[in-house]
């Protein structure tokens, strides 16, 4: 079923101006289609980019010559099994970041929500803790597993708290009962690490989020997961659009309010999950992203899930190579970059909703 009504520029609940909504939608599908096509240039750009930069530059040339024909230069092992692996991770989980946060606001009609207070990120940590305290994993590769099983059955806890009761609320509810459990696993989390010095030094590398030490195995691994998170996004696209209405107008319209916020907050379960365990906690992507993307595609959730596809990567690979930039021949952890980008921007739309301008 389709909500032809849903999918134009009048589709957000908080945005009912005439002018707005008698917007012809051929200037806008013009703007996507355009930074659609501009951003996947950028983002091949920048690939390349990241191929070539690190603790030792390697010439663009020599890294086009090793992308085409892979031999055993010192060139070639260094772009295939050093940044090739970063730069790929960076593109998928930076997507499905990206994709995550435009989910997460349209399921909670919260424009401040991001794919982080729904427990993933502190569910994930709790896992990875615990795992290296008793078990002595200390390696990427040995934390994904544990990360992602955490991240699942805390996102799990906060969905069961959240909606125990039904009402035009739960939404609200389910952000209250995430940053709940988020602050009683740091809580758990912070008791651990100040007792276990060990654990701490392991764990520290892990938190902040990081691309670093990531082979092509942890990208694999990670692939299939994010593919389907972002499969069933995409495929959802039309019903955020009339969930964006509330829930009285999408259950008129014939939409299922309740399988649609749970299939969403699946999508934001895997996507979030997957990346947490590949990288780490990494913030401010899915909260920045979206509304980047709503500026370029307005309101309609088909386009802007799309053009996150490519946003997100753009985000989460530019903030890798600055960081590798900046602190040569060391390097900035790219969670840390981009929490220097996000917090002024969440700080600028915390204002701007108390001026009622958002």
């Amino acid at each position: 079923m389709t909500y032809a009504t849903a999918a134009s520029p009048a589709g957000d609940a908080r945005d009912t101006k005439p002018s707005e909504s008698e917007e012809p939608d051929s200037p806008r599908r013009l703007r996507y289609s355009t930074a659609w096509l501009l951003g996947l240039v950028v983002l091949v750009a920048l690939c390349v980019l990241s191929c070539a930069v690190g603790s030792r530059s390697i010439p663009i040339g020599d890294v086009l010559t090793a992308l085409v024909d892979h031999d055993d230069s010192r060139a070639s092992i260094i772009v295939w099994e050093l940044r090739m692996p970063r730069t790929l991770l960076a593109v998928i989980c930076g997507a499905a970041l990206a994709v995550a946060g435009v989910v997460m606001q349209a399921i909670t009609r919260n424009p401040l929500a991001e794919p982080g207070i729904l427990g993933v990120n502190s569910g994930a940590s709790i896992a990875v803790v615990l795992a290296i305290a008793t078990l002595g994993v200390a390696t990427p590769a040995g934390y994904m597993w544990f990360a992602f099983v955490g991240a699942a059955v805390a996102a799990v806890v906060v969905f069961v708290l959240g909606t125990r009761r039904t009402g035009p609320t739960s939404h609200t509810r389910l952000v209250l009962a995430g940053i709940a459990l988020s602050t009683s696993l740091s809580s758990f989390i912070g008791i651990i690490t100040m007792f276990d010095s060990s654990t701490f030094d392991s764990y520290r590398f892990w938190v902040v989020g990081s691309l670093e030490n990531r082979t092509m195995e942890v990208a694999l691994w990670v692939t299939p997961f994010v593919a389907v998170g972002l499969g069933i996004a995409l495929v959802l696209g039309n019903h955020f659009n009339a969930l964006a209405l509330g829930d009285e107008v999408g259950a008129a319209l014939g939409l299922t309010v309740g399988r649609v916020r749970v299939l969403g907050f699946v999508v934001v379960v895997i996507l979030c999950g997957a990346a947490t365990a590949a990288a780490g906690p990494i913030a401010f992507v899915g909260l920045v992203v979206p509304h980047a993307v709503r500026l370029v595609a307005g309101v309609d959730h088909r386009r802007n899930l799309a053009l996150s596809l490519v946003a997100g990567p753009i985000l989460l690979l530019a903030s890798d190579i600055v960081g590798r930039l900046i602190a040569r021949p060391a390097e900035l952890e790219v969670g840390i970059v981009t929490a220097f980008i996000g917090a002024p921007v969440l700080l600028l739309l915390i204002l701007r909703a108390r001026t009622g301008r958002s």
